[in-house]
């Protein structure tokens, strides 16, 4: 009878040693779906941050060309003033 109990025993802890480690693994798969979870979130956000610091280059993009179609016409607009006061000058003489 007793040896009976000590192979009981001794048949358990394989069981009782895979348990465990199944346990240890659905703990793991658990904090992997949690941390999975977490990286996509933040790959979410920083997708829209990537759209959003786009729009704003092509908005800068565009800004700075107007910027300098403005200044052309600045440069033109002054070119031709000073083309009329010099007239006006030789006028006066």
């Amino acid at each position: 009878m007793v040896k009976q109990a000590a192979l009981r025993t001794v048949d358990l802890e394989p069981i009782d040693r895979l348990e465990e480690k199944i346990k240890l693994l659905v703990g793991m798969l658990a904090r992997l779906r949690s941390e999975q979870a977490k990286a996509a979130d933040e790959n979410a956000r920083l997708a829209q941050e990537i759209n959003a610091l786009r729009a704003r280059l092509a908005d800068s993009e565009h800004a700075t060309s107007e910027i300098e179609t403005l200044r052309g016409e600045r440069e033109m607009i002054r070119s031709r003033v000073s083309d009329m006061l010099d007239q006006l000058e030789h006028l006066s003489i």
